[in-house]
């Protein structure tokens, strides 16, 4: 359904006939770990997260999963044969 209360125009997923059915009936504001994002969108001269109702449950537990702005570096870990290792550690 269409938001009527703070993202006035956008389909939002928490809309309900009666209104706005998140926890308190609004989104809240992005926090300082979400500047630069590029799921951050401007409503009525304040920036909220076009994915997230609530910035600050993503950045909790670490980084938010759906921040664009955020690298996350991969480890290359090569496969070692157990037996062979075993065998090279004899010699």
């Amino acid at each position: 359904m269409i938001c009527t209360t703070v993202k006035q125009g956008v389909d939002c997923p928490f809309m309900a006939a009666g209104g706005c059915s998140y926890n308190g009936g609004i989104c809240c504001e992005i926090v300082e770990q979400c500047k630069g994002c590029k799921r951050s969108v401007q409503y009525l001269n304040a920036w909220y997260c076009s994915t997230c109702p609530e910035p600050v449950v993503k950045w909790k537990n670490g980084n938010c999963n759906m921040a664009s702005h955020v690298l996350v570096a991969k480890k290359e870990t090569a496969k070692i044969n157990p037996l062979k290792a075993s065998k090279r550690s004899r010699k």
